[in-house]
């Protein structure tokens, strides 16, 4: 069996003012739709897709819409269901009594105006040499919508696209996001293994002793901070639409630098024959207890992000890929194994109290990584991801012949 690799190119599409009024009508009346329909499953207590079709399915039709956008909508209205109660389960929501999960249990699920629908193959239908897509609307079908996209994108549209898209309105733009499934490259045998220590001050620390620094995110993410402050605190309309302009910025930034990180750490290992150890910091965010002040670094954070652009490259080229305990590989000497709080004489500085090595105390880590993950793999681990998070969206889950989905940048896969 081939495995997949899903890996979600979003384009942007650039629709006539009047098809944009035509795409936006459809995307309030589907999200109405899926608003009413969630309200009614909340009120029954039924909210599997076999249940909301059997009552909901003929009134969605009776309010415009047809019968695949209206499967659509019940399914993304069960989805957001199974969501919500893998979240409680997960204990994302707090505790059984806390406010904010009875909040969430105590009301219907709701959907904005422009939030994103889902899209088969038989109400979007993709010319991708003529670089257009035609799309069902409920003032009937758009042919011709022109979007745009970098070459690589749209080999990947062309080669490998398969299954939904979604139509997303986000700050006055339109995309197309659409699932390509592209086959995994056969995986290798390692003949070592790179470390990679992550942190919040370096981003990324190779074993090669290779520095990612986090200087520039974080000064910019300090600067973005106060921007938002200032125009939080002057509140004029004129305040608040730079701040809804300047929303996405910081995400973005972080996304394109957790991009270039990912693909020189897999190019460095797949150049070298080797496979990549990184830390899996899944539940950091809940373990970790921190002064108000340094709790915006932490969860600005964008650690798993780059753990899943690694995991998704590596496997399109055939890097083997670890993720170990990160317990004590900060306070272990990589040298000599001894393992003491004061070996971490500062953010940068290890010395051993044992043998006397020093070293950049990220360096050391990584190499720590590294021999963890080595001996993970000789004691026969195989190349794995993470767990995905509890209460995972749609597009976060594995597909039946993958592990993986990667959400690029808006001009394509940017790797």
């Amino acid at each position: 069996m081939v495995i997949r690799v899903k890996v979600v190119v979003q384009v942007k599409i650039m629709p006539s003012p009047e098809v944009a009024s035509v795409l936006g009508a459809t995307l309030r009346t589907a999200n109405d739709a899926a608003n009413w329909l969630s309200g009614e499953a909340h009120r029954r207590g039924e909210t599997s897709r076999k249940a909301l079709q059997g009552f909901a399915y003929h009134d969605l039709k009776r309010r415009g819409l047809s019968a695949q956008p209206a499967l659509h909508v019940l399914r993304k209205v069960a989805d957001a269901y199974t969501t919500l109660r893998a979240n409680i389960r997960a204990g994302n929501l707090g505790k059984p009594g806390s406010k904010r999960r009875a909040r969430a249990e105590s009301k219907p699920i709701a959907f904005r105006p422009d939030a994103a629908q889902p899209y088969d193959d038989r109400c979007l239908s993709w010319q991708v040499d003529e670089q257009t897509v035609s799309i069902w609307t409920t003032a009937g079908r758009v042919r011709g919508v022109r979007f745009a996209c970098s070459e690589q994108a749209r080999k990947l549209l062309a080669e490998h696209r398969k299954g939904e898209s979604d139509l997303v309105h986000r700050d006055g733009v339109w995309f197309l996001i659409a699932t390509c499934e592209v086959p995994e490259a056969e995986q290798y045998e390692p003949t070592d293994f790179l470390g990679v220590d992550l942190g919040i001050v370096n981003i990324a620390t190779t074993s090669d002793g290779k520095i990612y620094a986090g200087r520039e995110l974080n000064r910019y993410r300090k600067r973005q901070l106060a921007l938002r402050a200032k125009l939080q605190k002057k509140g004029t309309r004129s305040a608040k639409r730079l701040l809804k302009r300047q929303r996405h910025k910081e995400q973005r930034k972080a996304t394109e630098t957790n991009h270039i990180i990912a693909k020189r750490i897999v190019t460095e290992a797949e150049r070298t024959g080797r496979g990549i150890g990184m830390e899996d910091l899944a539940g950091i965010r809940q373990r970790v207890r921190l002064r108000k002040s340094q709790r915006v670094a932490l969860h600005s954070w964008a650690f798993a992000q780059l753990g899943q652009f690694v995991e998704y490259k590596a496997r399109l080229a055939g890097v083997p890929v670890l993720f170990v305990d990160p317990a004590y590989t900060s306070r272990m000497c990589a040298e000599c194994g001894h393992t003491d709080k004061l070996n971490r004489v500062s953010q940068g500085r290890f010395a051993c109290r044992s043998c006397g090595f020093v070293d950049h105390a990220d360096r050391n880590g990584s190499r720590n990584v590294r021999a963890r993950a080595l001996e993970l793999w000789r004691s026969g681990a195989e190349s794995h991801a993470p767990a995905p998070a509890q209460g995972a969206g749609r597009r976060s889950q594995p597909g039946s012949q993958s592990g993986s989905t990667f959400k690029p940048g808006p001009s394509g896969p940017g790797s």
